[in-house]
């Protein structure tokens, strides 16, 4: 794709999430947030054009969906992962592929971390800072414990490389489309001049507060939004017992007080039995392992949520684990045929 088309394609998923309603979470954008100045900083400020290299740590299904958003904005990518499959489907993508997180580090001024879990996260963390390169900006995309993203953010600052943490909400494919939702927490010493990444990253981000206040957001976030979802594929499997068409169904719930997004993302693919991941079952329970974890530590007893936790654990021993998190609905219907090991459709 040339350069004009990717710059068109980018400023098209823009002017679609500005027509969406903005929240009074933080009228604030991450933009004026990031432009106060700076009191800590030495490094130089970074070059805002899209000819700035972006790397990725962590190829997975978000770290390909920043890649694909990225190049269809012109940016160049540069991405590592331990995966052959993942190295392979990101070179096809355009991007190049390094060969350590150092090698990465050593290249590109801003760098994404994409992986899975606390100890993933802290291991790209110190790679970084032990790479005597040009990187100025680390953005973590990592649900992780608040604890981890603290302790990421302090070695890198301690290495005079500012932090960021944005985890996104929606799917890989909303991801690459620009329209999940970026929960940035960070310092004022971030560079401001990083905000024109931040805006073609995720045109729909919201500043939530300092470092680490991201993760803090997208833990609450994702307690209500797997909640819907499993309360969706709960009654859904109970309205197709009943003998009601399951389409019919999701028209119903459109019109009623039980409403929720879940009914438009997941509900036609758990009708459908369209399980190819676009989020997968297995990384949603460790979201829940934190979630339950900071509620402990909080004193809060979150009985709905550990019963939901029950249900994943479920759906993992059924071998649905690397499937959609709309795959759900299998584990409540174990009398249905068994899904394809792909997630698609049978």
């Amino acid at each position: 794709m040339d350069p004009a088309r990717r710059r068109q394609r980018c400023a098209t998923g823009r002017g679609r999430t500005r027509k969406l309603e903005r929240t009074a979470l933080d009228r604030r954008t991450c933009a004026e947030y990031l432009s106060t100045p700076s009191h800590s900083r030495t490094t130089s400020q970074p070059m805002n054009t899209a000819d700035t290299t972006i790397g990725i740590l962590g190829l997975g299904l978000v770290g390909q969906a920043l890649a694909t958003r990225l190049k269809a904005c012109g940016y160049p990518v540069a991405g590592c992962d331990p995966s052959p499959a993942a190295q392979t489907a990101a070179q096809a993508a355009g991007v190049q592929v390094t060969a350590s997180a150092t090698a990465l580090a050593r290249q590109c001024e801003a760098v994404i971390i994409c992986v899975l879990d606390d100890a993933a996260l802290l291991a790209c963390a110190n790679a970084v800072a032990d790479a005597p390169g040009k990187t100025v900006l680390v953005l973590s995309c990592v649900t992780a414990s608040v604890q981890a993203t603290q302790d990421a953010a302090s070695l890198l600052e301690r290495h005079h490389i500012a932090f960021a943490d944005m985890p996104l909400l929606g799917s890989s494919r909303q991801i690459a489309q620009g329209e999940a939702l970026g929960l940035l927490g960070a310092d004022e010493a971030v560079p401001g001049g990083w905000s024109k990444l931040l805006s073609d990253l995720c045109p729909r981000y919201r500043h939530v507060g300092p470092r680490a206040y991201g993760v803090r957001a997208k833990l609450a976030c994702n307690l209500v939004l797997g909640l819907n979802r499993a309360a969706l594929a709960e009654g859904l499997a109970l309205a197709t017992t009943l003998g009601l068409d399951g389409t019919r169904f999701l028209e119903l719930l459109r019109e009623s007080p039980a409403y929720s997004r879940a009914v438009d993302v997941a509900g036609p693919r758990m009708v459908a039995r369209d399980f190819s991941p676009a989020s997968r079952i297995r990384q949603h329970r460790k979201d829940l392992a934190l979630i339950l974890e900071q509620g402990d530590q909080a004193g809060l007893d979150l009985t709905l949520t550990a019963a939901h936790a029950a249900l994943l654990d479920r759906a993992i021993e059924d071998g649905l684990g690397d499937l959609d998190n709309a795959a759900v609905i299998a584990a409540i219907l174990p009398h249905h045929p068994k899904p394809n090991p792909d997630g698609k459709p049978l």
